[in-house]
C-alpha cells in the first residue's frame, strides 16, 4: 500500500561553510505534469542538473521552484596574507632606506598585488568539488522535505475523498430506494396518458402493455447505479494505492458525473432527481479535490 500525495509543500535547507552560508528553498504548486525550475547563482550552473534529476526521481506531478541562496562573509574575514612576500619586500625597502619601517610602510606593502588575498569576492570563487558536493546533498534534504510536506498533505486529501467516497455510496443507497418505485410511476403516467387520449377506455390492451415495457426499459437505471457502486470501489482502491494516482482520479471522476447525468435524465420521481442531484454536487467535490493529488 503505498501513500497518497498532494502537489502543494514548501521547504527550506540551509548550512555554513568557510565562506560563509547557503540556503536552498524548494516549493511545488499543482501541475498537470511535472515541471522543474531551478535558480542558481553565477559559478553554480552545475547543480541544476543535477537538482532536476532528484526532483524527477522523487516527484511525478506539481511545478517546482527550487532556488539556491548563498551569502559570502565580508572579505575581511576571508583575507589571507602572503607572510613570505610581504617579509621579502619588508626586508627590500629596509635594505633602501637604512632604517625600520613604519607601520604605513607596512600597509603600503600590504597593498601591493599578491600580498593581501581578499578571499571570496564572489560565488564564483567558492565553486569547488568540495562546496558542489555540499549544496548537492543540501538540494536533496531539500527535496526529501517537500515530499514530506507533500505526503501530509495527501494524508488529509485521503481522508477527504474518502469521506466523499463514503457520502456518493450513501446517496446511491438512496438513488436505488427511489428507484423500486419507478415501474408504479411509468404505469401509472402511461395510464393517465391513454385515458387522456380514449376516454371510453377503448385501447389495445397489447399495444399497453408493449408501451409499459418500453418505458420501463428507458427509465431503468439498474445499469448507472451497478456502474456507479464500481466506480466507488475503484475509487476506494486508487486512495490504498497511493501516489501516483491524481490523472485516474479525475477520470474516474468524469465517470461518476456521468452516470449521475444519466440517472437524472431517466429520474421520473423528484426523491430520485433530488437524490442524483446530491451525487452530482458531491462529485464535483470529488473532481476538485482529486486535482490536488499527486
Amino acid at each position: 500500500m503505498g501513500a497518497l500525495s498532494g502537489m502543494t509543500g514548501f521547504a527550506r535547507v540551509t548550512g555554513e561553510a568557510g565562506w560563509g552560508g547557503w540556503a536552498w528553498e524548494a516549493k511545488s504548486v499543482n501541475g498537470r505534469s511535472l515541471d522543474v525550475r531551478v535558480n542558481v547563482p553565477p559559478g553554480a550552473e552545475a547543480l541544476e542538473r543535477e537538482v532536476k534529476a532528484m526532483a524527477a526521481a522523487r516527484f511525478n506531478r506539481g511545478s517546482l521552484q527550487v532556488g539556491l541562496r548563498i551569502e559570502l562573509s565580508a572579505s575581511g574575514a576571508n583575507a589571507v596574507i602572503n607572510d613570505a612576500l610581504l617579509t621579502e619586500l619588508a626586508q627590500a625597502a629596509r635594505k633602501v632606506s637604512g632604517r625600520e619601517l613604519s607601520s604605513e610602510a607596512i600597509a603600503t606593502l600590504m597593498g601591493v598585488k599578491g600580498v593581501v588575498d581578499a578571499g571570496a569576492t564572489s560565488t564564483r570563487d567558492v565553486m569547488d568539488e568540495e562546496t558542489i558536493a555540499a549544496l548537492t546533498a543540501g538540494a536533496a534534504h531539500a527535496l526529501d522535505g517537500l515530499a514530506e510536506g507533500r505526503r501530509a498533505e495527501g494524508a488529509s486529501l485521503e481522508t477527504l475523498l474518502g469521506d466523499l467516497l463514503n457520502e456518493m455510496e450513501r446517496l446511491k443507497g438512496e438513488a436505488e430506494t427511489f428507484a423500486g418505485a419507478q415501474p408504479e410511476l411509468i404505469r401509472a403516467k402511461l395510464t393517465k396518458q391513454l385515458e387522456d387520449l380514449d376516454r371510453e377506455g377503448r385501447v389495445d390492451a397489447e399495444r399497453y402493455a408493449a408501451e409499459v415495457a418500453l418505458s420501463a426499459a428507458k427509465a431503468d437505471v439498474r445499469e448507472e447505479l451497478d456502474r456507479l457502486a464500481a466506480h466507488i470501489r475503484t475509487g476506494r482502491e486508487l486512495l490504498k494505492a497511493g501516489s501516483p494516482a491524481g490523472r485516474k482520479l479525475d477520470f474516474l471522476a468524469q465517470e461518476l458525473n456521468r452516470e449521475a447525468n444519466t440517472l437524472c435524465s431517466k429520474s421520473l420521481s423528484l426523491d430520485l432527481t433530488n437524490a442524483g442531484l446530491g451525487l452530482k454536487g458531491v462529485i464535483d467535490q470529488f473532481k476538485e479535490q482529486s486535482a490536488n493529488v499527486e
